[in-house]
Protein backbone atom coordinates (compact mmCIF):
# COMPACT_ATOMS: atom_id res chain seq x y z
CA UNK A 1 0.00 0.00 0.00
CA UNK A 2 3.20 2.42 0.60
CA UNK A 3 4.51 1.63 -3.08
CA UNK A 4 1.12 2.46 -4.33
CA UNK A 5 0.43 5.71 -2.52
CA UNK A 6 4.04 7.01 -3.19
CA UNK A 7 4.58 6.50 -6.91
CA UNK A 8 0.85 6.32 -7.44
CA UNK A 9 1.15 2.97 -9.07
CA UNK A 10 -1.30 -0.28 -9.26
CA UNK A 11 -0.11 -3.64 -7.28
CA UNK A 12 -1.38 -6.43 -8.11
CA UNK A 13 -1.99 -9.27 -5.68
CA UNK A 14 -3.24 -12.79 -6.09
CA UNK A 15 -4.81 -15.37 -3.75
CA UNK A 16 -4.58 -18.85 -3.79
CA UNK A 17 -8.05 -20.64 -3.09
CA UNK A 18 -9.45 -24.00 -2.32
CA UNK A 19 -12.33 -25.28 -2.54
CA UNK A 20 -14.51 -25.87 0.84
CA UNK A 21 -16.59 -29.30 0.13
CA UNK A 22 -18.51 -28.63 3.82
CA UNK A 23 -20.10 -25.55 2.01
CA UNK A 24 -23.85 -26.67 0.68
CA UNK A 25 -24.86 -23.74 -0.95
CA UNK A 26 -22.87 -20.48 -2.80
CA UNK A 27 -19.61 -20.46 -3.86
CA UNK A 28 -17.24 -23.50 -2.53
CA UNK A 29 -13.92 -21.67 -2.98
CA UNK A 30 -12.11 -19.75 0.19
CA UNK A 31 -9.31 -17.96 0.30
CA UNK A 32 -6.11 -19.59 1.43
CA UNK A 33 -4.81 -16.26 2.90
CA UNK A 34 -7.32 -13.97 4.34
CA UNK A 35 -4.85 -10.58 5.16
CA UNK A 36 -4.61 -10.03 0.91
CA UNK A 37 -8.20 -9.50 0.57
CA UNK A 38 -8.38 -7.10 3.70
CA UNK A 39 -5.43 -4.65 2.46
CA UNK A 40 -6.60 -4.47 -0.92
CA UNK A 41 -9.12 -1.71 -2.08
CA UNK A 42 -10.69 -3.50 -5.60
CA UNK A 43 -11.42 -7.51 -4.93
CA UNK A 44 -11.39 -9.32 -8.26
CA UNK A 45 -12.84 -12.97 -8.78
CA UNK A 46 -11.29 -14.25 -11.81
CA UNK A 47 -13.03 -17.70 -13.31
CA UNK A 48 -13.64 -20.21 -15.98
CA UNK A 49 -16.55 -19.44 -17.89
CA UNK A 50 -18.82 -21.71 -20.55
CA UNK A 51 -17.22 -22.19 -24.08
CA UNK A 52 -13.63 -20.95 -23.53
CA UNK A 53 -14.77 -17.68 -21.88
CA UNK A 54 -13.80 -15.92 -18.88
CA UNK A 55 -15.63 -14.20 -16.25
CA UNK A 56 -14.20 -11.06 -14.25
CA UNK A 57 -16.24 -10.44 -11.21
CA UNK A 58 -15.90 -7.18 -8.77
CA UNK A 59 -16.67 -8.16 -5.56
CA UNK A 60 -15.58 -5.34 -3.18
CA UNK A 61 -14.95 -1.70 -3.95
CA UNK A 62 -15.60 1.31 -2.29
CA UNK A 63 -17.60 3.27 -4.85
CA UNK A 64 -18.85 0.48 -7.98
CA UNK A 65 -21.27 -1.91 -7.26
CA UNK A 66 -20.83 -5.82 -7.33
CA UNK A 67 -20.92 -6.49 -11.10
CA UNK A 68 -19.48 -9.77 -13.62
CA UNK A 69 -18.13 -9.03 -17.14
CA UNK A 70 -17.83 -12.15 -19.50
CA UNK A 71 -14.80 -11.57 -21.66
CA UNK A 72 -12.72 -14.10 -23.77
CA UNK A 73 -8.75 -14.22 -24.32
CA UNK A 74 -7.94 -14.80 -27.91
CA UNK A 75 -4.11 -15.69 -29.77
CA UNK A 76 -2.84 -12.49 -31.01
CA UNK A 77 -2.79 -12.20 -34.51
Amino acid sequence: MKLAETYNIAVYVTNQVMANPAQMFGDPTVAIVEYSCHASTYRLYLRRGKQGSRVAKLIDSPNLPENEIVYYVNAAV
